[in-house]
């Protein structure tokens, strides 16, 4: 295993991995709200609630933990039950599912949580 891929799988790792896909997932909910001029933080938890409990899912369907930066590996599948997850507890829970919210929001996600990860990866690959 390369020395990379045993640091990223540390507890530390993992965690910091867990915790910027979450911070990523709520700062989507923020910019969504703050977008149609609703208040941000007020209603943040039931915006990014759905988000979240789907973005734990992906986290457990896809093992994670056991390759947290990895893009294809873990940022695809995370980024697929994040999105279809969100959509469907939001549906169950009476909020929107408009199709341009949905078009916007899987666009988004993907960059965010796919996104940080290929960064992380091209930042390792120069560093070695």
């Amino acid at each position: 295993m390369a020395a990379h891929a045993r640091h990223t799988n540390t507890t530390g790792g993992i965690l910091a991995a867990f915790g910027i896909d979450v911070v990523l997932v709520t700062v989507f909910a923020a910019i969504g709200r703050a977008s149609h001029t609703e208040a941000v933080f007020a209603g943040l938890a039931t915006t990014a609630g759905p988000f979240l409990a789907a973005l734990v899912v992906g986290w457990l369907v896809s093992l994670a933990w056991r390759a947290p930066r990895a893009v294809v590996r873990t940022g695809i599948p995370v980024w697929v039950v994040t999105v279809v997850g969100g959509m469907l507890l939001r549906a169950l829970s009476g909020q929107g599912v408009q199709v341009a919210f949905v078009i916007v929001a899987t666009i988004v996600l993907l960059v965010l949580l796919v996104g940080w990860r290929a960064i992380a990866a091209l930042i390792a690959r120069r560093r070695h």
